[in-house]
């Protein structure tokens, strides 16, 4: 949507935040820096290593402050994710979707290559074969990390069962090339569940699944040291099976409408919107409504609707008015006028942010700093 070089010369200036053309996503960093700062006590508290999912942001901006504010590196959903950034800098990536062909596994093989600490994740012998075969023939000095990926019942990735997870670790450990360090299961169905008591049972199977998977593959002699997993929803109650060594949140820097509603007052919910979309009204012609310049291209539609957060629009019904637009009700007794802005929190953070190029850093009504988003659209 924007270019990073356009408006840079905003920043510094007192209330350029009213001034980002829009629609832009606006990072409030006092805001993002107290999330941060949260994530990482409770890590630390649980004794879990923080990994956080950089699917929400695509920003190694935020990777590396995430890092300085504890992580211990941060996950990808793809190959094209982890080269981005480890273009940026980012030394230590695990890669947590399976990956297919040798063209894929030649540029996992480069990845490890290159980075300090580099991991991958598989749940077939032909991957594993894909992965040393690749492996055999780049510059990468010691074996490839990889972890064994667990379906935790989504039916999406991972291993179907315990005797699968064997069959994987047994290639794996045919092949000199790769070291396993451990397994992953991320129940992405759960992080969305409505109510702690609710969530709570459901990681609980979960993890008395993957506990029994694990069981089984110590009994093939598997030595399993890592066990991640786990999402912003599912914190506290990942924190309190004691299975999981790693954590992988990756909305809990930003927040959504899909997250509020779900977490609510619960502890897991304890983050604010740090991530808002700012649009402006364009037109203020209806009686009824005004039309802002936030449509279907400034939000993902595959959650709730955005919610208004400018408190004259609070409690004010937004829907998509098409490619360009959004209806939002008028406030009740109050004139809304043609260039208003309206900032909003998006129904569902990571598809919303994949829509824009940088994100404007603010720090009250000031432009601080415009970031890249260098793995936009980087599904490959």
């Amino acid at each position: 949507m924007t270019s990073l070089a356009a408006h840079v010369s905003l920043i510094g200036q007192p209330g350029s935040r009213e001034r980002i053309p829009t629609p832009a996503a606006v990072l409030d960093l006092d805001a993002f820096e107290r999330n941060l700062a949260r994530m990482a006590a409770r890590a630390k508290a649980a004794g879990l290593a923080l990994r956080p999912h950089s699917k929400s942001h695509k920003t190694s901006a935020i990777a590396h402050r995430q890092i300085e504010a504890g992580a211990v590196g941060i996950c990808c959903a793809k190959l094209a994710e982890a080269e981005a950034m480890a273009g940026a800098g980012i030394e230590a990536i695990l890669v947590t979707s399976p990956i297919a062909g040798a063209g894929q596994a030649a540029r996992a093989a480069a990845l490890a290559a290159e980075l300090r600490d580099f991991r991958i994740v598989v749940d077939h012998p032909d991957g594993v074969a894909e992965l040393a075969a690749a492996a055999a023939q780049s510059e990468v000095e010691g074996p490839i990390q990889v972890l064994i990926d667990v379906d935790p019942g989504m039916g999406r990735t991972g291993v179907h069962d315990a005797a699968q997870a064997v069959e994987v670790f047994r290639a794996i450990a045919a092949q000199p090339s790769l070291k396993l360090l451990g397994v992953q299961c991320y129940g992405g169905n759960w992080q969305h569940i409505a109510g702690a008591n609710a969530r709570a049972a459901a990681v609980a199977d979960g993890m008395a699944y993957l506990s029994s998977v694990i069981a089984a593959l110590r009994d093939a002699g598997a030595a399993i040291g890592v066990v991640t997993g786990g999402g912003t929803g599912s914190f506290a109650a990942d924190a309190a099976q004691g299975v999981l060594t790693e954590v992988q949140p990756g909305s809990y820097p930003f927040m959504d409408r899909d997250y509020r509603e779900a977490l609510q007052d619960d502890p897991d919910g304890a983050f604010e919107q740090s991530l808002t979309i700012a649009t402006t009204v364009i037109t203020a012609n209806h009686p009824d409504w005004v039309t802002v310049d936030g449509g279907l291209k400034a939000f993902s539609t595959d959650g709730p609707l955005p919610l208004a957060l400018t408190p004259k629009f609070a409690g004010c019904a937004y829907r998509y008015f098409g490619d360009e637009h959004g209806r939002l009700t008028r406030p009740e007794g109050q004139p809304v006028a043609r260039g208003e802005r309206v900032e909003f929190a998006p129904g569902h953070i990571d598809p919303t942010l994949d829509r824009y190029d940088v994100i404007h850093m603010v720090r009250g009504d000031v432009l601080v700093e415009i970031a890249s988003v260098e793995a936009r659209g980087a599904s490959q």
